[in-house]
């Protein structure tokens, strides 16, 4: 008599999973993407710099605008997580089982990381829409009010900027964007996985959330120094505005040399700090909650007692 095959969580699960655990960690995270945003907005068009300092930029949009004014955008973070972490996670995951060996042996790590490239790309494609909205919500504070959009949601900012812009428009800066998640995914498999090798070695260390964390702000740190020139290109080119018919850049390569003329070169990390702290707690809270949902779902809907849910 044949064995039965043992039940397996469903593709579209995981693609839920993928979003929701994205969506969660933005909650906790979207006051220091505001941050991030508006630092690499400073000095942008020739003005003088805002913020000096990431604690500086907190100081003044909470004296300028309120606490609220933290959150601003969050839906339209909570969409970039729906959009390009569902997809990201979900292609990832498919393409991870499509190439492992038919006795269930993973890919090799430059499999791996040329997997990761390929999700992190259709995932910022999908994203771009949400990811221009979010840019222009978070920034519009920064702006006198005669000239501020003043979108109410994530979902009049897409109206009006299809309206009023045109359709195309959503995508705007989604080379960058795609170059970025090219960047982040290679970065982050390469360093995460290095990082958590080196920290069991040493023997201080278990398999365990601590040394996920610890992994995670290590793969952070390089990610973020090895992002941020693409991430600056792409929110400048995102909120940019057309002035006498023409737009204020023609590409990320225009947007990084007028970045380095203009402010310095370490401008082109501007928002440094506010990116990392960003980054690193975002990864480790949506594997937690991915970790808990997916140990849930094996127990409660699987039956199986043991939890199973490990990445």
């Amino acid at each position: 008599m044949a064995e039965e095959k043992p039940k397996t969580m469903p593709k579209y699960i995981k693609f839920l999973f993928g979003g929701l655990a994205g969506m969660g960690a933005t909650c906790f995270v979207q006051p220091l993407d505001l941050v991030k945003n508006r630092m690499q907005l400073s000095g942008m068009g020739g003005t003088q710099r805002e913020y000096k300092t990431s604690f500086h930029a907190f100081r003044g949009i909470l004296q300028k605008e309120g606490v609220v004014a933290m959150y601003s955008g969050l839906s339209a973070g909570l969409l970039r997580q729906a959009t390009y972490t569902t997809t990201r996670l979900g292609i990832y995951t498919w393409l991870f089982e499509t190439f492992s060996g038919q006795d269930g042996r993973p890919p090799g790590f430059l499999m791996k990381a040329g997997l990761g490239m390929a999700a992190g790309v259709a995932g910022a494609f999908v994203g771009t829409p949400a990811e221009v909205a979010l840019i222009r919500m978070t920034a519009d504070g920064r702006l006198p009010a005669a000239e501020r959009r003043n979108y109410k949601n994530v979902a009049e900012a897409l109206f009006r900027i299809t309206r009023e812009e045109g359709l195309l428009t959503l995508w705007r800066g989604a080379v960058p964007t795609m170059g970025r998640a090219m960047v982040v995914n290679a970065a982050q498999l390469a360093s995460y996985s290095q990082a958590k090798e080196f920290l069991l070695g040493t023997g201080f260390f278990k398999d365990n959330i601590f040394l996920h964390f610890v992994s995670s702000m290590i793969s952070g740190l390089v990610t973020t120094a090895a992002s941020m020139p693409v991430d600056i290109a792409k929110t400048r080119i995102q909120n940019m505005k057309t002035v006498d018919g023409k737009p204020e850049f023609s590409g990320a390569a225009d947007v990084l040399k007028k970045v380095v003329r203009n402010e310095g070169f370490f401008a082109l990390w501007k928002g440094f700090t506010p990116y990392y702290a960003r980054l690193g707690p975002h990864t480790v809270l949506t594997f937690i909650f991915l970790e808990q949902m997916n140990t849930a779902y094996h127990r409660l809907v699987l039956g199986n007692l043991s939890g199973g849910g490990g990445l």
